[in-house]
């Protein structure tokens, strides 16, 4: 499963804030972290919140793009159903 996010370093807390929607129709989950963008951090912060949200180990998650930009995408494994059901929740 994809998941496409919109990481914001810095944040006041880790936290996921639901989606939104950009300009051009795309839905994105809006994820907030302390870490700094600095060697990878903020990457590995978003992808072990998303974990702990979804139930997942982190090693489940993996960055396909993004990498040094504020918009990613993360691919899931796991069983279909289960995470759709744990997205679902997140407001995605």
């Amino acid at each position: 499963m994809t998941l496409h996010l919109r990481v914001t370093p810095n944040a006041g807390a880790d936290r996921i804030n639901g989606t939104e929607l950009r300009d051009d129709g795309s839905a994105v989950l809006r994820v907030r972290v302390t870490a700094v963008p600095d060697k990878g951090k903020a990457n590995a912060a978003a992808i072990g919140l998303l974990a702990k949200a979804l139930g997942v180990p982190k090693s489940a998650l993996t960055l396909v793009s993004g990498d040094t930009a504020r918009f990613k995408t993360i691919e899931v494994a796991g069983d279909p159903a289960a995470l759709a059901a744990r997205i679902d929740a997140l407001g995605y």
